[in-house]
């Protein structure tokens, strides 16, 4: 028995080392295999660096094939170039091999063009002005005449009784001068009036001899006739001295000059019949005059001289000049243009030009020996395939160094307002968006496409950069175009403006409505343009309402309908070339975009820890300068692989078991946890996320060690008397963040949970313990890489702090009576049982 026993404890004691020997050799295994993982990180840089060259590599490659496609269409006029040109010598005798008649196109659409330009446009009268003219002259005399019935008839007695003057004067005199004129010729008696003493002599000299003559003139008439008519004429002068000074008063209420006040006063003082006269001439004149029609531009004196000429003779001299002013206040020009029938007399005039014609006898000279080649030469010489149409490599060679020159400028400009580094896709497509430009000019469309790449590539990388392809692209079509007769330089000008303003403005508005108004904005911009160009130009301005204003407006057309095209094709382009534009941001960060709303009802937890890291990195975002919206699209997106497993992340959890407690094991977690990174990219490519968002998944994380599960294995290690766990295999796979916005991001994610842990803290205190993760992040070299200086850590620290602050506010606690009385109201007590209700 004793013998059976030794053999059973030298069995275990054999089995336990054995089972130790195989311990050590899995631990051997998993030390290997973390061996080789790091040394697979390692050689991650070296990769990178064969990364770098080959997309050097490939750069090199795509500007190569971006300067000679762009050469081979800006040059496509050297392809089939003459070499006996207009004026040109001609270095031999040329003779004509045969007869021949031929049309010269460039002459014919010179002198058609010359005269449609010089084409006198047919104007009309516009009758909504001429009305005007017309109302403001018989509002004027109707005025006049309105006044003139409160004065009453005038004169208002015959004027055998009392003259025309003394009528006049005792009308408009003022009351102490009628009461002395009354009392001397009541007591018949010479009159002495007495003066104001502010009047000047002249002045007394002119009312005196006036109320000596009135007077006089009243005791005559009261020595010749009955005391009867002597006092009806009394109350004629009182009735017309009372409607005078109502009409005075009247007019004492209007605003008006003082010498307005003397031309009416003298029209109200003319005889009802010169009145008439006068009313009647002016009307007269001015319809005439309205009806004959005023052309814009006609200089002043012409139409006083036609003022006067009209008026000679209609009206009394002494209400010419108050005529003249008042028709001359009155005109404006009121001929427009009749664009229907000046486009018939333009259109009947060139089909009025005959084609011009070259014709020569075979055998005839065309051209001598050491003679400039004229154009009429040249249609022959071209006709008969003499011209010699070869390639001109001079001119190839000198477009390609123009073009390389062109692309040169724009990548070293490219580098200065462009922060993130062009991918091999963003180049193609600035390509292909410049080579549209030439291409459009060789298949002879009017209107060039500046306004729609302007717009394009402004929206889609930097307003600066739309800029300068503009102008860049400007440049090279003129170059292209230089020396070719169906190029239109005014449309080149126009739409080169309009693709300026498209560029200075597409990529600072954040959405498709305002893009929609910045198309009418370029339209309108680009019309007036090409109008304001032909002002200038033009021989006659008068044609310029004929012959410019409908391709002015075409233009402008022409601009509205390439932002049209842009904003169509944008969203293609942005899917295409994995862009990202602030408006396509703006959509991405919808929160009711599918998988966001998934994220809100499968991992709720996360979905409020996105909120609240995005409301932190946004902040940051804008105090840095950075691009705020792609923050927060990235930011809402850059957990959605927590979603492979809610429950194993702490925020999902709502207050129940953690799953990482039952499973016990440091590196099954660590793997649950890894997982959402992966996950989150899988996720991200399914619903077609642009690698600018899906970025932020992997670069958020960076490299950083997951430090919890990292110690709960090290202590199980050193508990169980194992070999200490590798960190390399608690730590994410990377990369460190690339960018300052997916470094912001990751500054933020760390901070949310120590700042939401945070109740009663001070704010020096949460400033302290963001402080302390940003230099841990500094430290691991997680923001090496993300252009994040170490000086704007404390910029970002106090921004983190003010949201929390904003989110973490108090309030003002209720008192428990004030919360009784609350309930109490929002509650009332339900009445018993049978208990009876009293009405009120």
């Amino acid at each position: 028995m004793k013998r059976l026993n030794t053999i059973t404890r030298q069995i275990e004691a054999w089995l336990q080392s054995q089972l130790k020997y195989f311990n050590l050799a899995i631990d051997r295994a998993k030390n290997s295999l973390a061996a080789k993982k790091m040394l697979r990180r390692k050689k991650k840089i070296p990769r990178q660096t064969i990364s770098r060259r080959i997309r050097k590599v490939h750069s090199s490659v795509i500007l190569i094939v971006a300067i000679l496609s762009l050469t081979s269409v800006v040059g496509y006029r050297f392809y089939d170039h003459p070499r006996l040109a207009v004026d040109t010598i001609s270095p031999r005798l040329i003779i004509a091999p045969q007869s021949g008649t031929f049309e010269d196109v460039k002459s014919t659409r010179a002198k058609r063009q010359a005269i449609r330009n010089g084409v006198i446009p047919i104007l009309k009268l516009d009758r909504k002005i001429t009305k005007q003219m017309e109302g403001k002259v018989s509002a004027y005399l109707n005025e006049i005449e309105q006044l003139r019935k409160l004065t009453g008839p005038f004169p208002f007695v015959d004027v055998k009784s009392l003259s025309l003057p003394n009528q006049r004067y005792l009308r408009s005199s003022q009351d102490w001068e009628w009461q002395t004129i009354l009392a001397a010729v009541e007591h018949d008696e010479e009159v002495n009036p007495s003066e104001p003493g502010f009047w000047s002599e002249s002045d007394k000299k002119q009312l005196k001899r006036e109320i000596q003559q009135a007077t006089s003139e009243l005791q005559n008439y009261r020595k010749s006739s009955s005391q009867e008519d002597y006092e009806a004429l009394k109350v004629k002068i009182a009735q017309a001295r009372q409607g005078y000074n109502l009409a005075r008063a009247r007019l004492s209420k209007e605003q008006i000059s003082k010498s307005e006040t003397e031309e009416i006063n003298l029209l109200l003082n003319l005889p009802d019949s010169s009145w008439n006269q006068s009313k009647q001439g002016i009307l007269l004149a001015g319809e005439r005059i309205f009806n004959q029609g005023i052309p814009r531009g006609l200089p002043p004196n012409i139409i006083e001289d036609a003022v006067n000429n009209n008026l000679h003779n209609e009206v009394p001299a002494v209400t010419e000049p108050i005529a003249r002013k008042l028709l001359m206040a009155s005109i404006k020009p009121n001929l427009i243009e009749d664009t229907e029938a000046t486009q018939q007399k333009a259109q009947k005039a060139v089909d009025e030009v005959k084609p011009v014609f070259v014709s020569i006898e075979k055998g005839e000279i065309i051209v001598s020996a050491g003679e400039k080649i004229t154009q009429a030469d040249f249609v022959l010489l071209d006709n008969f395939g003499l011209s010699g149409r070869t390639i001109k490599w001079q001119g190839l060679g000198l477009s390609a160094i123009v073009v390389s020159v062109t692309v040169l400028i724009f990548l070293l400009i490219e580098k200065r307002v462009y922060r993130t580094p062009m991918r091999r896709r963003d180049r193609i497509l600035l390509c292909l968006l410049s080579l549209s430009v030439p291409i459009l000019l060789i298949l002879r469309f009017p209107y060039n496409n500046l306004p729609a790449v302007g717009l394009l590539t402004s929206s889609f990388y930097n307003p600066a950069l739309g800029l300068t392809q503009v102008s860049l692209l400007t440049g090279l079509m003129c170059f292209s175009a230089a020396g070719s007769t169906s190029f239109g330089w005014d449309y080149a000008i126009a739409g080169a403006v309009g693709g300026l303003v498209a560029a200075a403005m597409a990529g600072r508005l954040r959405s498709r409505e305002e893009l929609a108004l910045l198309g009418g904005v370029v339209g309108l911009t680009q019309g007036a343009v090409y109008l304001i160009i032909n002002l200038i130009i033009s021989p006659t301005p008068l044609t310029i309402w004929y012959a410019v204003l409908p391709p002015a407006i075409a233009c402008g057309f022409a601009g509205l309908a390439w932002c049209i095209v842009a904003l169509g094709i944008s969203p293609y382009l942005e899917r295409l070339f994995d862009l990202v534009t602030p408006i396509r941001l703006a959509e991405l960060s919808n929160p009711n975009r599918p998988l966001l709303k998934r994220l809100a009802l499968e991992a709720p937890g996360t979905f409020q820890h996105t909120m609240f890291v995005a409301s932190l990195a946004e902040a940051a975002a804008r105090e840095l300068h950075c691009n705020v919206e792609l923050v927060r699209a990235g930011t809402l997106y850059h957990d959605i692989g927590k979603m492979h497993d809610p429950l194993g992340f702490i925020e999902n959890q709502m207050g129940g078991p953690n799953k990482h407690d039952t499973i016990n094991d440091p590196e099954i977690s660590t793997e649950i946890i890894r997982k959402h990174v992966t996950e989150g990219l899988v996720m991200a490519r399914k619903y077609g996320l642009p690698e600018a968002i899906r970025n932020f998944i992997p670069e958020h994380q960076g490299t950083l060690l997951i430090s919890y599960f990292y110690y709960q294995a090290k202590q199980q290690a050193e508990a169980e008397g194992k070999a200490l766990p590798y960190e390399y295999d608690f730590r994410y796979d990377g990369p460190v963040p690339q960018s300052r916005e997916t470094a912001i991001v990751m500054l933020a994610d760390g901070c949310e949970a120590a700042l939401r842990s945070l109740k009663e803290a001070t704010p020096e205190k949460a400033l302290n313990m963001v402080n302390k993760i940003f230099k841990a992040r500094w430290q691991d070299n997680q923001l090496i890489d993300s252009g994040i200086r170490r000086d704007e850590l404390p910029i970002v620290g106090e921004v983190f702090v003010r949201v929390w602050q904003q989110s973490n506010h108090k309030r003002i606690a209720y008192p428990k009576a004030a919360l009784d009385a609350r309930k109490s109201k929002a509650k009332p007590a339900l009445p018993k049982p049978g208990a009876s209700r009293k009405r009120t």
